[in-house]
């Protein structure tokens, strides 16, 4: 059960900097840099739900940080079910 336990942390872990690499890249970096264009299509199926929930708020997107609590809680949860099944 350790090594699942490791594995949900690290993708959490994983997800979260790339979340954040997104959100500096979209505000240095051209849109049709290749780095930001792999970016965005790694995320943006998990971002386009939460972006859909979410009202307008003008310039600022509030979905990566959304995303990120979100991917925090359901590890903890994942992580808190495998340490009560061992």
């Amino acid at each position: 059960m350790a090594i699942f336990i490791q594995l949900i942390n690290v993708v959490a872990q994983l997800i979260t900097i790339l979340v954040v690499v997104q959100v500096f890249t979209s505000y240095f970096m051209d849109p049709y840099h290749p780095v930001r264009q792999s970016l965005d299509r790694l995320l943006e199926p998990l971002l386009f739900p939460i972006r859909r929930i979410l009202p307008q708020t003008g310039v600022l997107d509030f979905s990566p940080l959304v995303l990120i609590v979100l991917i925090q809680i359901v590890a903890r949860i994942l992580v808190g079910i495998l340490a009560s099944l061992s």
